[in-house]
């Protein structure tokens, strides 16, 4: 068999396995070396490193990584690819699969099982579908893992690296820096893949860390941050008077006066530090 970023390699191991991309799983494979080498360099895999790689596909990024890390343990949740994967990465002994579905598997426990309670670096190429709830389980769990190395669609990327006063600006990127630190590795055209996807990707990495912000309640700051930026184009008085966290515009307005932070802005405009201070103020105010 030969390289397994060559188009005429996926398309013997399609042939021999009577494989069809999947649309619904959102599935496009490497075919381009320096991206999987930036990935893998953008890890920093190391021979002390355990990776949990999800989606490993044909076992492009998985070859790399088993060749330098300790142990690496994918998660693939297509039947169908368990066979190639068998072929691919049959040169190593240090490479468990597991065919779930990494939103339904318990990860503490499985972390806990395969690396001995020893914290992983993630590592994937995730459909762009169900980028978000992935990267956002992996932070919001607290799991004990150290990096998050994702290949993303490049708008999300953008995304989670954004500052306040920004279009890209969101929860989200509130949300990936409350947990990480992130930085681009890596811009992928789309050249990259097989099937070709219609926009660029990003290689992003998540430097997972304990968060310096003080919260007297996380699910109020969250709230907030949910609430400010469900309407962008309203004042964050409104746009939380109107909001799931069901407080009066008459209590938002003491917060607002004693946190410094103006009723009259919008939600783009907030630091991560301010979001705090107001969620804390409003916690006191409605306690």
């Amino acid at each position: 068999m030969g390289k397994l970023t060559s188009p005429s390699t996926i398309k013997y191991i399609m042939a021999k396995y009577d494989f069809k991309f999947s649309k619904g799983l959102g599935q496009n494979f490497l075919i381009n070396d320096m991206v999987v080498s930036d990935i893998v360099e953008g890890a920093e895999i190391n021979e002390n490193d355990c990776i949990l790689e999800i989606g490993p596909g044909i076992g492009v990024m998985t070859y790399e990584m088993a060749s330098r890390a300790d142990k690496v343990t994918a998660i693939e949740i297509d039947n169908y690819l368990l066979p190639v994967l068998d072929e691919t990465l049959a040169d190593f002994d240090n490479i468990t699969i597991v065919n779930n579905d990494v939103l339904k598997v318990d990860l503490r426990k499985l972390i806990d099982e395969h690396f001995s309670g020893k914290p992983p670096k993630v590592v994937a190429n995730l459909p762009y579908y169900i980028t978000t709830p992935i990267v956002m389980k992996l932070l919001e769990d607290e799991l004990p893992i150290s990096d998050i190395v994702v290949m993303v669609q490049k708008e999300v990327a953008d995304r989670m690296m954004a500052k306040p006063r920004t279009k890209a600006y969101g929860a989200l990127s509130v949300a990936v820096q409350y947990y990480s630190e992130p930085e681009i590795v890596t811009v992928v055209p789309p050249s990259s893949f097989m099937p070709q996807p219609k926009v660029a990707s990003s290689v992003i990495r998540l430097k997972v860390r304990p968060s310096d912000l003080e919260l007297l309640d996380k699910k109020t700051f969250f709230n907030t941050i949910k609430d400010a930026f469900s309407k962008r184009r309203k004042t964050l008085l409104n746009a939380l008077s109107s909001g799931i966290m069901k407080v009066s515009k008459d209590d938002l307005k003491i917060a607002f006066e004693k946190s410094g932070v103006d009723g009259g802005r919008r939600g783009e405009t907030l630091t991560i530090d301010e979001f705090a201070l107001l969620a804390n103020t409003i916690v006191e105010v409605t306690k």
